[in-house]
């Protein structure tokens, strides 16, 4: 997609996922319960205003080279909600005592650095978009989100959510969404929007990896992890590619909902039809083929997702059996056909039960 188009449909997409909300503010602790009401009201609000306004895309200069670096600011929402907040950190300048800002500065730039040095992607949109992150957003805010401009991080309720910042690939995740939007700009809804959902994880965990120079027998697979207050008694994160279903269980969060196969797809017309919950399909897929390729796994696995969802053929609405053609259509173009990326491919999708097609 040329980065000079507006995107089409920019979304309101939170770490976080609904539904998780919404049984906590069922929870009988009234401050556990009122933080997550606070939280699904206002990204509720975002939501809505997201779907009513116009995002303008950002155009870059006609013949302009995209700078190798890149070009982050940080704001300070000082718990109110007004966006983007106060100017407080600039690109180039030295780390201060707000170690929100450092977080939020560095992981902009680990996400920056691993989509340039991994993939040739000069930013979000691939023509040096500016990163923006507002920190210290909301009171109790538990959510993270990208907005279709910038990316902003809630403080948590220090209870059940920490800081949002503490995990580098949540903020990968949110920023991949804006690599979705400038790309193939998978619909939020159903299987294109798990998709959605999963491209973040799957880049997210990608992001984290690099920045800590693991393989993939290394990672841990976790989104989130660090996450998770000290009020959770059982749980390490939000979702887990490795092995869907199990990130938490426990009496505030409730039991994670995620199939790891088409046998246990869940239908649901809740969270935008399960976009958070069935994104765990396509996310063991990638586990699978990752692990079994082995050694650094944005090499080779990430390639091939990488090359699935910019290479222009991936539809708005497409489902998992439309990613996973296209996906070993990359595969053979990239590595040739017969090889260990197709094969690990071909076994990832039989796998989670999702056919290849012709």
């Amino acid at each position: 997609m040329d980065a000079s188009r507006t995107p089409r449909h920019p979304v309101f997409c939170t770490v976080v996922p609904p539904h998780l909300l919404d049984r906590i503010a069922r929870s009988e602790d009234p401050r556990r319960a009122r933080a997550a009401l606070n939280t699904l009201e206002r990204d509720s609000l975002l939501r809505t205003r997201r779907r009513v306004t116009t995002v303008q895309g950002v155009a870059s200069a006609v013949g302009a080279v995209a700078s190798d670096d890149p070009d982050r600011t940080i704001y300070d929402a000082q718990h109110r909600t007004r966006l983007p907040g106060t100017k407080v950190r600039a690109e180039g300048d030295p780390a201060g005592q707000d170690a929100t800002v450092n977080r939020a500065y560095a992981g902009l730039g680990a996400t920056f650095e691993l989509f340039l040095k991994g993939f040739g992607r000069h930013s979000i949109d691939d023509a040096g978009l500016a990163l923006d992150a507002t920190v210290h957003y909301g009171e109790d805010y538990n959510n993270a989100f990208w907005d279709g401009q910038q990316m902003v991080f809630g403080d948590g309720d220090g209870d059940l959510f920490l800081d949002f910042t503490v995990s580098l690939d949540v903020i990968g995740h949110e920023l991949t969404h804006g690599v979705t939007q400038y790309t193939a700009n998978l619909e939020y809804y159903g299987q294109s929007g798990a998709l959605n959902e999963s491209m973040s994880d799957v880049f997210g965990s990608l992001i984290k990896q690099y920045s800590l120079e693991q393989t993939a027998e290394q990672a841990d697979w976790l989104i989130g992890a660090g996450l998770l207050g000290p009020a959770v008694d059982s749980g390490q994160a939000l979702r887990s590619m490795k092995a869907p279903g199990t990130a938490y269980e426990d009496d505030e969060l409730g039991k994670d909902p995620q199939p790891a196969t088409m046998d246990d797809y869940v239908r649901t017309s809740r969270d935008n039809g399960g976009v958070h919950i069935n994104s765990g399909i396509p996310n063991h897929a990638f586990y699978l083929l990752a692990t079994e390729l082995g050694g650094k796994a944005w090499e080779r696995a990430g390639q091939i997702w990488y090359d699935t969802l910019t290479g222009g053929e991936l539809a708005a609405d497409a489902d998992f059996a439309d990613f996973a053609r296209l996906s070993a259509a990359a595969a053979v173009r990239r590595f040739g056909d017969g090889g260990a990326e197709h094969q690990a491919l071909q076994k990832a999708w039989s796998t989670v039960g999702v056919p290849l097609g012709g």
